[in-house]
């Protein structure tokens, strides 16, 4: 009995030493962005043996190098299946890796889709375009998840904007995300300019475009770019600016 009683009493205190770090340790995931991992059946299918036992030790990061250079070798192979394969074990094991993120969506959105519309194989042209637009949807998913296991770091804000631009040719969600990945810490300074310039494409929003544009043009010489001077000089033609208050011809 006494011994019963031992061993109760130790697994009593072994809890309540394990809960306050437990308490901490999820905090502290939290604030890092860490998204909880379901350690399901599911989840050993979609990871494979290998990946999934990595998943449950501390082998996560090697496996997903290893991982890495396999998706890699299958892109040099235009395997775009077992790409898209690795990619997702890869960005499941290190979510917190920006390049996985963005270098699966490079492959989905950019190559995949680029192999699928000169598909030769496939006389349909209608099922290239579709097959090329569901390259886009999974390069788009990358970047939404991407994103969501990193809200903080503004890379995959913008390759989500440029996916919006190039793929979607939608500026104004690129704007969008031009603008948040502006805000964030870290951020370069071109990421203003060029949530201008799509904003600038937008229909119906060209006077908001060109008050962006103007209140950068005159922050100084280091925004006066001949792109933005470009872009500047179109909306006060379409706007219809009054003479004294464009900026002047020499800077066409």
């Amino acid at each position: 009995m006494s011994r019963a009683l031992a061993i109760f009493f130790g697994v009593v205190l072994f809890g309540a030493i394990r809960l306050p770090l437990e308490h901490r340790l999820t905090e502290s995931h939290r604030a890092l962005h860490f998204r909880a991992v379901d350690f399901n059946l599911d989840l050993r299918d979609q990871l494979g043996q290998l990946g999934f036992v990595a998943a449950l030790s501390g082998f996560r990061s090697l496996v997903a190098d290893a991982l890495f250079i396999e998706a890699h070798v299958a892109w040099e192979r235009t395997e775009w299946g077992r790409d898209l394969f690795l990619f997702r074990q890869v960005t499941t094991l290190q979510p917190r890796a920006i390049l996985f993120w963005d270098m699966a969506a490079w492959h989905m959105a950019w190559n995949a889709s680029a192999a699928a519309m000169n598909d030769q194989s496939q006389p349909r042209f209608a099922l290239r375009v579709k097959a090329q637009r569901e390259y886009f949807a999974l390069g788009k998913d990358f970047l939404e998840r991407g994103i969501k296991n990193n809200p903080d770091k503004p890379q995959l804000y913008e390759a989500l904007a440029r996916l919006y631009r190039d793929k979607y040719n939608d500026h104004a969600r690129a704007s969008e995300y031009f603008t948040k990945a502006a805000v964030l810490p870290g951020a370069p300074s071109y990421d203003k300019r060029f949530s201008a310039y799509e904003l600038s494409y937008c229909e119906g929003r060209e006077r908001e475009a060109y008050e962006h544009l103007r209140a950068l043009y005159d922050e100084g010489e280091k925004e006066r770019l001949p792109t933005l001077i470009k872009r500047v000089k179109f909306l006060e033609d379409k706007l219809n600016v009054p003479p004294e208050q464009r900026i002047p011809d020499a800077e066409r």
